[in-house]
């Protein structure tokens, strides 16, 4: 009954799939004698297997869609499908970069809101150099980029501004000038590719800078308020205009 129900995951790849979708998939996937073909959320998988991205679940000898979006395919390497949603509410996810809200000081330990369904805690010796004398100058209000140490369903978050060897690698208070802003988190996932060609045409526009957190927040600091604004305003229609229409904006702006 499934197979009749199901449409091959190929064939709808780019299209728009529906959470309770039933993707089949290829026939090389089905057959394995472990019937461990299909491996979920795996880090690194041998060539031949493939791997389920978000949006996406195991579902017999095929694949069922948990969230709404276009289908994506990686056919090289490891291949993988994935669903590419708008989607705009964050679950921390341990390792995470994100940039967050201080709400309050409880004791030693600041709570922070990061667009989760609730506040993530910081320890105030979670930053470099930190000791019981040399407490970081952290006040309600002030945006803190970090990394979730612990990001779980049944734990509160707790974030970091320090690596694994003690340094903040970047991480910490972000300055009290610059824009913040919110998009998806699809269009994130775009900007934090690596060689993304946005940031590289926005970069030739003026001198910023960009902070971005996977939760979907975006800190921006040009020279001018008014440059600020038109970078913020460009991030923001990124995700709904084509590469040719960006290049056509940057070009107008920039005079040529």
């Amino acid at each position: 009954m499934a197979a009749e129900r199901g449409r091959a995951a190929e064939a709808c790849v780019g299209q728009v799939v529906l959470p309770g979708d039933l993707l089949l998939l290829p026939a090389q996937y089905d057959e394995d004698a472990e019937g461990e073909r299909l491996r979920l959320n795996a880090g690194a998988a041998p060539v031949g297997r493939l791997l389920c991205g978000p949006g996406l679940r195991r579902s017999g000898a095929g694949l069922l869609v948990t969230k709404c979006g276009l289908l994506r395919h990686r056919p090289t390497g490891p291949g993988a499908y994935w669903v590419d949603s708008q989607q705009k509410r964050y679950v921390p996810v341990k390792g995470d970069h994100v940039i967050g809200i201080v709400t309050a000081k409880a004791g030693d330990v600041f709570k922070l809101d990061v667009g989760g369904s609730e506040p993530a805690s910081l320890s105030y010796l979670a930053f470099e150099g930190a000791t019981k004398r040399n407490r970081p100058n952290v006040q309600v209000g002030d945006l803190i980029y970090g990394q979730f140490l612990v990001a779980n369903k049944d734990m509160e978050p707790e974030m970091v501004c320090i690596d694994s060897s003690g340094k903040s690698s970047g991480m910490g208070i972000i300055g009290q000038d610059g824009f913040l802003f919110k998009v998806s988190l699809g269009l994130i996932r775009k900007l934090l590719a690596p060689k993304c060609e946005i940031i590289q045409e926005l970069s030739q526009l003026y001198p910023f800078e960009l902070v971005l957190g996977m939760n979907g927040r975006i800190w921006v600091k040009a020279k001018t308020v008014q440059q600020t604004l038109i970078i913020v305003n460009i991030l923001e229609a990124c995700e709904y205009m084509t590469a040719e229409q960006r290049r056509q904006a940057l070009a107008k702006l920039s005079g040529n």
